[in-house]
């Protein structure tokens, strides 16, 4: 069967499938879902978990192994598999068929993937774990939802926001749930509970000692590559995810790539500039950028960043860590 996000809840307050398909792009819903439905299961018994992950050159036999192993075991075990394209081809499509017929009491089978295509949806790998088990389909949040989504969050984590409190962290995320989550608890432990207004997100950002993606991209964008490495290692030590990194970076990347196709095209920069919405306190970070590198740069720096933040979601092999690195000095130096 098919249930929204909003049932997650109470399907697993009554009961829990023998399987379970996944799919989405919004990496901090997905993950939540995930950990809701290892909470559950954990709670039923399953005391083990076993994860494969399919990229390019996966042997199928490792999946398929793990139904076999099951006689070998007495606990309760759960296996899970990422599609980081979300096409497992013939064999993994068959291989999946196989171990949905072996899910059961001893047995949950987890499936996650990207937002499936049309042909990919009605596969027969996945209407097996639709028909034996469940499939969640996590859709984005709107930027008209966002707000509501940001102020709900704030609640949930104790912290009670006025309006422009909300409208703040909504403008400064621009969209990311995960940059909003990680604002969220930014708050709640420079705060602590209680009301919040536009006037503490400021303060608290201002007064914050922690490192975050601003201050990175800020540096990299100055041209000064050893204090952006170091913010990066900040970041990596804080737990902040490399997603979120990567969010900072390719947003910035993007707007230097449409600038300097501007600025080649006889546009002046400063005008291009408004044109882009670049903050008036950023321009100077902006031009100092523009002027150290030749034109071709940034795109070529974007489809690195697209390569990291494949790495970062699972969906290739790579340090994110250290491929954002590369990028910040990239950034940073001519």
């Amino acid at each position: 069967m098919k249930i929204r996000a909003n049932q997650l809840s109470s399907h697993l307050k009554n009961s829990l499938a023998p399987c379970y398909l996944v799919t989405g792009d919004e990496h901090l819903l997905v993950a939540e879902a995930l950990d809701d439905i290892r909470k559950a299961a954990r709670e039923g018994g399953f005391s083990t978990r076993e994860l494969h992950v399919a990229t390019t050159g996966f042997d199928w036999n490792q999946l398929t192994a793990s139904s076999g192993n099951m006689s070998l075991f007495a606990e309760q075990r759960i296996v899970e598999l990422r599609l980081p394209t979300g096409k497992p081809g013939r064999t993994g499509g068959q291989a999946i068929v196989d171990l949905v017929e072996q899910a059961g009491p001893e047995l949950l089978f987890i499936v996650t993937a990207p937002k499936l295509d049309r042909s990919a949806a009605a596969s027969k790998w996945a209407k097996t774990i639709e028909a034996k088990g469940v499939g969640l389909q996590i859709w984005p949040i709107g930027l008209r939802e966002l707000p509501g989504w940001i102020a709900n969050r704030m609640r949930q984590a104790g912290l009670q926001p006025d309006r422009d409190a909300v409208a703040l962290i909504a403008d400064r995320v621009e969209g990311n749930l995960l940059a909003a989550g990680q604002e969220i608890e930014k708050l709640r432990l420079l705060l602590g509970e209680g009301k919040v207004t536009a006037e503490d997100v400021n303060e608290a950002v201002a007064n914050s000692s922690r490192y975050d993606v601003y201050k990175l991209t800020d540096a990299a964008l100055a041209g000064d590559a050893p204090r952006a490495v170091r913010i990066l290692g900040g970041l990596k030590a804080e737990g902040v995810q490399p997603v979120i990194v990567m969010w900072a970076l390719t947003r910035e990347l993007r707007t230097l790539a449409t600038l300097d196709d501007a600025v080649r095209q006889g546009t002046d920069l400063g005008s291009a500039m408004q044109a882009a919405r670049v903050w008036n306190n950023r321009q100077g970070l902006m031009r100092s950028c523009i002027s150290r590198h030749q034109h071709g740069d940034f795109h070529r720096m974007l489809k690195a960043s697209g390569r990291a933040d494949a790495a970062a979601k699972g969906q290739r092999y790579g340090d994110p860590w250290q491929m954002a690195a590369d990028i910040v000095v990239g950034m940073a130096r001519a």
